[in-house]
């Protein structure tokens, strides 16, 4: 039997409250090591963390457990793939220097067992989302995050997090009807010949066929705990832990 291709996105750590947090960690953890038994690559989709600022000598504490799992993992030889999302996109070095994880900082185009992946976090396809674009550049440019490098790691993380919030609430209170602009977008990539369009952001788990290929979102680890597995030519969109029932289900959603 092949490897199979993991995907997951929006677990937004440091979110709520610690208890939540531990447990989502926790799960998160459990996943990766269920994940690595079978693995060939890990896809992570984009704001894994709520908000992550990284100094050069500080990054935000806690995170262990996570940092574990995920330093067992590559040390297997097994490939994670990191796109940044709009929480968690100011990486320095740090997970390449201490994981060989590259950043990536748009989006992954990759063939797997013959099909086509376009693998995209999501963010700035919103219609009516200009605003949002241009305030991305400001943010990943490398003169701006030089500049915010000279505020204490202990501001700097603060004023972030106020940052990361807002963002938070534009991103669940955006209008996604019919005219969604993530949605139409990744048509566009179907139509242009690709046979699997993967994205997080919208926070709501879903696959939806078009043409000859698939729209897939990611749901979330914040209430759904989602994430996506490709395997001997199925994608399959699957529930690890059920937050109501407090079960660990391992279930196929959609």
């Amino acid at each position: 039997m092949s490897g199979a291709y993991y995907f997951f996105s929006d677990v937004h750590l440091g979110l709520e409250s610690a208890e939540k947090e531990k447990l989502k960690e926790r799960k998160l953890v459990e996943f990766l090591h269920t994940a690595a038994g079978d693995a060939e690559e890990i896809f992570i989709v984009g704001d894994l963390f709520d908000c992550w600022i990284e100094y050069k000598q500080v990054v935000p504490r806690g995170y262990y457990r996570l940092f574990n799992a995920i330093s067992g993992i590559t040390g297997r030889g097994i490939k994670i793939n990191y796109i940044a999302g709009n929480h968690d996109f100011w990486k320095g070095n740090f997970f390449k220097e201490e994981f060989g994880i590259e950043i990536c900082h748009t989006h992954i185009e990759r063939e797997i067992e013959g099909k086509k992946f376009f693998i995209h976090h999501g963010d700035g396809f919103a219609y009516n989302d200009f605003g949002y674009r241009i305030l991305k550049k400001i943010l990943r440019s490398s003169i701006s995050q030089k500049l915010y490098s000279f505020i204490h790691p202990d501001l700097g993380i603060y004023l972030a997090k106020g940052t990361s919030a807002t963002s938070r609430h534009h991103t669940k209170e955006k209008d996604y009807s019919e005219q969604d602009g993530m949605k139409d977008r990744a048509f566009e990539k179907i139509m242009e010949g690709f046979d699997y369009v993967i994205m997080g952001h919208r926070h709501k788990p879903q696959i939806t066929s078009y043409e000859n290929g698939y729209y897939i979102n990611l749901g979330d680890w914040i209430d759904y705990f989602t994430y996506g597995v490709f395997r001997e030519g199925r994608f399959e969109l699957k529930t690890y832990y059920d937050l109501k029932s407090e079960t660990t289900e391992n279930k196929v959603q959609i």
